[in-house]
This record gives C-alpha cells, sequence and structure tokens, in this order.
C-alpha cells in the first residue's frame, strides 16, 4: 500500500502477508521476469517480497521503487539476507518514481498492491513516470484499483493467525466509503493465553477506477491496454518504435 506511512504495518507485514504475497508474486511475475533482458522497475517494493521473487526468476537488474522508509528498512534487511551477487543487481530509489527520473531502463514494470493506493492526480504522473522507465515494446503488469464505492461500512477478512512463541498475532481488515475514496483499517492485535497484549491501527485510502479510466489514462501516456497473463492483472505495453 503505497504512499502511507507504514509505521505500525511494517512490523506484521511479513508475518502476516509474507507467504500469500510470495505466491502472488510468482505466480503473476516469474514468468514474464524470465523474459526481461534489459531490467525490471519494481514500483512500491515494500519489503522485498516482489524484488526478492523478481530476482530469482531474472538475470536482469532491478530498480526497486520504495519512499516509504519504514517499509524500506525492511527491503534492505531482505537484501542483507541475499548472495551478493543478486544484491549487486538491484538499484534501490529512496523517492516516489516521479522523482526517480529513470528513463529508458527496463523492459518489464510491476507493480503489485499499489496502483489503488495512488490518488487519480499521482496514478497519472505514475502513468507517465513508468513510461519514462520502459523501453519501446516494454511491458507493464499491475492489479487493478477497485472499481467502485462500498455502500457502507464492511468486513474484509482477517490476516493469521500465526504464533509467535507464545503469542499469537492477527489482523481485522475492515473498509468503508469516505468522499470518494475507500478507506482500509487494518488493526493489528498480539495475544498471549487469550489476553491481548497489544493493538494496533493503520489507515489507508484506495482510489476506485473503472477499466476505462485506467485505459485512458494509460493511453494518454503511450502505453497501450494488452492481453494480461492473469485474470487479476492489467498489462500495457510501450509500442516498439
Amino acid at each position: 500500500m503505497f504512499g502511507a506511512g507504514y509505521t505500525v504495518s511494517v512490523e506484521f507485514y511479513d508475518l502476516l502477508q509474507g507467504e500469500t504475497d510470495r505466491r502472488l508474486a510468482k505466480r503473476r511475475f516469474a514468468e514474464a521476469a524470465s523474459h526481461a533482458r534489459h531490467g525490471i522497475l519494481d514500483v512500491g517494493a515494500g519489503t522485498g517480497i516482489v524484488t526478492e521473487t523478481l530476482l530469482t526468476a531474472s538475470a536482469a537488474p532491478i530498480h526497486a521503487v520504495e519512499p516509504a522508509a519504514p517499509m524500506r528498512a525492511a527491503l534492505l534487511s531482505r537484501l542483507a539476507g541475499l548472495g551478493a551477487d543478486q544484491r549487486a543487481r538491484v538499484t534501490l530509489h529512496p523517492e516516489s518514481i516521479e522523482r526517480a527520473g529513470l528513463e529508458d531502463v527496463a523492459d518489464l514494470a510491476v507493480a503489485s498492491n499499489i496502483i489503488a493506493c495512488l490518488d487519480p492526480a499521482t496514478r497519472r504522473s505514475t502513468w507517465e513516470a513508468v513510461s519514462r522507465a520502459l523501453l519501446p515494446d516494454g511491458l507493464l503488469l499491475f492489479d487493478p484499483p477497485p472499481t467502485e464505492l462500498p455502500t457502507g461500512r464492511e468486513k474484509v477478512g482477517r490476516l493469521g493467525p500465526v504464533r509467535v512463541g507464545p503469542d499469537i498475532y492477527g489482523a481485522d481488515i475492515t473498509r468503508e466509503p469516505d468522499a470518494g475514496f475507500v478507506r482500509m483499517v487494518f488493526t493489528y492485535h498480539v495475544e498471549r493465553d487469550g489476553r491481548v497484549l497489544r493493538q494496533q491501527r493503520e489507515t489507508f485510502e484506495l482510489w476506485p477506477a473503472s477499466a476505462a479510466e485506467i485505459g485512458a489514462e494509460l493511453e494518454a501516456q503511450g502505453l497501450q491496454l494488452v492481453q494480461a497473463p492473469h485474470a487479476d492483472l492489467l498489462a500495457a505495453r510501450r509500442p516498439a518504435r
């Protein structure tokens, strides 16, 4: 979830979401990464789960963009556990993709769990920056934002439980409409012997957009929607010269 502080979520993210995210990353991106030859752009690299998947699937250099300091710290910790040869292929950009100034560096760009968290203006500037970063015929893969607002407050689901020693970690997720966006609330809790030791909350904003809106925004930046490799992704390509 891009652009938020993550000061709460970073502690729990890999523990509660890491395995699911790793499976998703392999299914969604590994095949495309195996065909990348010049470079891969990882927009909103987070704790580095997708970055590690890309490193494993490809021999190409990777540009990992992560402006949130808490997530970047987790990403660097993950990179520290990899071999020196893999770390040497990663360039970490500690700013937003719009400010990274990347041009013609990648034949694949991925944006996992990000686009929904960008307000419309930032989303459009992100497409522009990705278009500049992609080489001709380069491919962009991303999971789309929700297409509409929920009708009211609703429970989305739960994360966990995951045991660490005597403690049980988990989270409850709710969402509700709020002034044109979706307010997602993650309530994390740690229990021991049936007693809640800690409970912390972090809120994120998701911005709905229809497939037609996304397509028009991409086209305005010279990116053409193409058939995605999986039903839960959208794909766009920078035309070959």
